[in-house]
């Protein structure tokens, strides 16, 4: 077994594409990223990081990370212990600043052990997520409001939601990243508002893959919740998108929210794989 690290997204899917391919909306993670910084060059202050665990032409892990977000790991082996324990040990010796992994829970738990008692430092769970996918809309019932893109006009309302979102959901909100990420998720026509006189929920689209896509940054404000705003909102987007040559969607959810999981599941979303993600103590 070889340890690779490559020098840009287009080097590493050259490796992966075709076998994150297989599995498709499972992989849609590592893949889209990687899709994303193939398309998009990233700051030079951020570098990305990719490498491979391979066994002649075999392809046992694959790991991606576009700081300051988590490490991504992908296997296919059920017993995966001996190509991690060679990833970890070069990734120490690369000095890879690793704020957290995420990956299939098993998988993650393992490197975070490692790593941290490399390290000498402590991990926590940050997040337990479920992806979903979904290739038909189930029928839900009617909500006032319409789908409509997003504009620059709405650049404020759709910064505060971002912020809001990022708090909420994964507890890092940054006003300044919000703003940037509503500027060219909007620029890129990828931000969708339900609106009923008024926008009330929101929904994008992200990390189109060959076949599929996911959907993402779903949000109403609280004192906008439980009137089918969110539901409607991801139902019509999905159809949308369906109707517009992809095969299917997928999304990821917080297993702590029963309410989110509820909603997806209402309207087609089947689930696919868990990922937990560990944070490091880098203090």
């Amino acid at each position: 077994m070889i340890v690779t690290i490559y020098p840009n997204a287009d080097k590493f899917l050259a490796r992966t594409q075709a076998v994150l391919e297989k599995n498709e909306a499972a992989n849609n993670l590592i893949l889209g990223l990687s899709l994303r910084v193939s398309h998009f060059l990233p700051a030079a202050q951020h570098p990305p990081y990719f490498a491979t665990v391979t066994d002649n032409d075999d392809l046992l892990l694959a790991a991606m990370m576009t700081p300051p977000r988590s490490l991504v790991l992908y296997t296919k082996l059920s017993d995966w212990r001996e190509s991690l324990e060679l990833l970890v040990q070069e990734v120490a010796a690369r000095q890879w600043p690793i704020p957290g992994v995420t990956a299939d829970p098993p998988l993650a738990q393992a490197f975070a052990a490692a790593w941290a008692s490399l390290k000498e430092t402590t991990y926590q769970v940050k997040m337990r997520n479920r992806l979903y996918e979904l290739k038909r809309v189930n029928p839900i019932p009617a909500t006032p409001g319409r789908l409509r893109l997003a504009t620059t006009a709405d650049l404020e309302l759709i910064t505060e939601w971002i912020f809001a979102f990022q708090n909420e959901a994964l507890q890092r909100g940054n006003l300044a990243e919000s703003r940037e990420v509503a500027r060219y998720r909007i620029n890129d026509q990828d931000i969708y508002l339900w609106e009923d006189r008024q926008p009330v929920s929101m929904a994008a689209q992200s990390r189109p893959t060959r076949s599929g896509i996911c959907i993402s940054l779903v949000y109403t404000p609280p004192e906008l919740r439980g009137r089918g705003y969110a539901t409607a909102c991801v139902a019509r987007l999905s159809q949308l998108l369906l109707d517009s040559g992809r095969n299917f969607y997928v999304l990821f959810t917080d297993l702590s929210n029963p309410t989110s999981n509820r909603i997806y599941q209402k309207i087609g979303y089947m689930p696919v794989c868990d990922f937990t993600e560990f944070t490091f103590d880098l203090e």
